[in-house]
């Protein structure tokens, strides 16, 4: 699966952009038919700890999936935007067998 990652007021290091290619390479496992997939990590600039917002849109045949989670880091954000999709990428393989 293609991955576009982006960063948004800061410079993601190598460590990051690796680990999210590899926790989106795993939404292959719940539906096979996954075209791409963009990441768009924010930093906000507040005072509070959870300032790390990762916005992925994951695109398959006539549809697109939005998710958005704001965490202490970008990768509790990821492990979580990326649970939310592997439910919906769930619900959809098993809409499509009905």
């Amino acid at each position: 699966m293609k991955v576009n990652a982006q960063s948004v007021n800061f410079t993601a290091d190598v460590k990051l952009i690796n680990f999210v290619q590899n926790r989106l390479n795993k939404l292959e496992l719940f539906y096979d038919k996954v075209i791409s997939s963009d990441v768009y990590l924010k930093l906000e600039n507040t005072s509070s700890k959870e300032n790390k917002i990762v916005e992925i849109k994951v695109h398959v045949p006539k549809d697109k999936f939005v998710v958005k989670k704001q965490c202490k880091t970008f990768e509790e954000a990821v492990d979580a935007a990326c649970g939310s999709l592997e439910r919906r990428l769930v619900k959809r393989k098993e809409k499509l067998r009905v």
